[in-house]
């Protein structure tokens, strides 16, 4: 936010990346991700 507590608008569009990535993930593999970096040890360990 800057002084006087605006968002610029890109930075909106980066709240929904993680998750839109994860589901992906999710629908690719059927393995649920719930921790951040996503990593393919962690999917093979599941």
């Amino acid at each position: 936010m800057n002084e006087l507590g605006v968002k610029g608008l890109g930075e909106i569009a980066l709240v929904g990346v993680a998750p839109a990535v994860a589901n992906a993930v999710f629908h690719a593999t059927g393995k649920r991700v719930w921790e951040l970096p996503i990593r393919i040890e962690h999917l093979v360990e599941q």
